[in-house]
């Protein structure tokens, strides 16, 4: 049984968690594998995949999206498990009082959820370096805005625990011996 961690990133936040993800799947007995999107030609000689991306505005990066429904035939066949890291902070509820990783949800995952049929999705915290380049003519115009300044959490507010009890829970749905998933 061997796992796909395929992403997209921006400045290498979502490759952190997708690196996590992969080095989880492996220490509990399914080999895991995380790679860039751009990177992947095929998913053929992986039993089930986990996609992931960075959100922005609430939209998962492009080439998630693209990845996603060039092999959706070849996804939906297979066990597959969605992820997306991008609100900044640490506060769980916003101020309207609704859970941020819930009204985070990247858009796409509603085509998403119907075309590759995952086991399960979640939306995982990000990081913010402002010293970071911008990339893109988005990150460059809002930088350069002084309404902007200071007004983005800056850190790294990944969250290591839950990002491992996510993949444990991936990998405990998923077979060993048969490469079948366990029923759940």
């Amino acid at each position: 049984m061997k796992i796909l961690v395929a992403y997209a990133t921006r400045h290498g936040a979502t490759a952190g968690i997708a690196d996590r993800i992969a080095a989880v799947l492996s220490e509990s007995g399914r080999p895991g594998e995380a790679r860039p999107v751009e990177e992947v030609t095929s998913i053929d000689g992986y039993d089930a995949v986990v996609l992931g991306g960075a959100a922005y505005m609430l939209h998962w990066l492009k080439p998630a999206v693209k990845f996603a429904r060039k092999h959706r035939a070849a996804l939906a066949s297979r066990p597959v498990w969605l992820f997306s890291s991008g609100p900044l902070g640490t506060d769980l509820v916003d101020k309207d009082g609704e859970d941020v990783l819930l009204s985070t949800r990247p858009k796409e995952f509603d085509e998403l959820t119907e075309l590759l049929h995952p086991r399960g999705e979640q939306v995982f915290f990000g990081a913010y370096d402002p010293d970071a380049k911008p990339i893109g003519l988005g990150e460059c115009f809002v930088r350069h805005m002084p309404a902007a300044q200071n007004t983005m959490p800056t850190g790294d507010f990944r969250d290591w625990a839950a990002i491992d009890s996510w993949a444990r829970g991936i990998a405990g749905a998923i077979g060993v011996d048969d490469g079948h998933p366990e029923s759940t």
